[in-house]
């Protein structure tokens, strides 16, 4: 299928959180912990950072989100990491291997130079080996290994820290 990928909108908060709610509440993805509320994702949206680039995957014959992929600055308490950004992506579970991941990230690519980022940074969970390879297809490379760095549901779960240059 050919995705239609865009910038996110208010309005798709909606969407979002149906995709994100059910990857949180598995426990097994992500290591984020906490549903999300449609009002908590519109003010997430509304405050997304200026230099960040927010792409929502859609499905040109339904018009349902089917993924997202976000990069914001990697600190923004020093000018130091400004060339830095760190991505996340989520897709619908009930269209992973469809190319979702691929079409955000191919537009993301193409949108990350005009915002000056020179590499992208992210942390995949040490027991999610697909998203790992996903990354990997796509230019990453791991840099190493924050043993028991997250504690999800009482279990340490390592974080595989990757980069790629742009």
């Amino acid at each position: 299928m050919n995705w239609e990928i865009r910038n996110v909108h208010i309005a798709d908060a909606q969407s979002i959180t149906e995709i994100l709610n059910p990857i949180i509440e598995s426990g097994l993805y992500t290591i984020l912990d906490k549903p999300f509320t449609v009002e908590a994702e519109k003010e997430f949206i509304a405050n997304f950072p200026k230099r960040g680039v927010f792409h929502v995957a859609v499905n040109p014959d339904t018009q349902k989100i089917a993924g997202l992929q976000t990069v914001e600055p990697f600190a923004t308490y020093t000018q130091a990491f400004d060339h830095v950004g760190i991505i996340g992506t989520y897709v619908d579970q009930s269209v992973r291997r469809q190319g979702v991941a691929a079409s955000l990230f191919d537009a993301t690519f193409e949108a990350l130079p005009a915002q000056d980022y020179e590499k992208i940074f992210a942390y995949v969970r040490g027991d999610n080996p697909n998203a790992l390879a996903t990354y990997l297809k796509h230019g990453f490379r791991i840099i190493g290994t924050a043993q028991n760095h997250a504690k999800i549901n009482g279990t340490y779960v390592d974080e595989i820290l990757i980069e790629k240059f742009l």
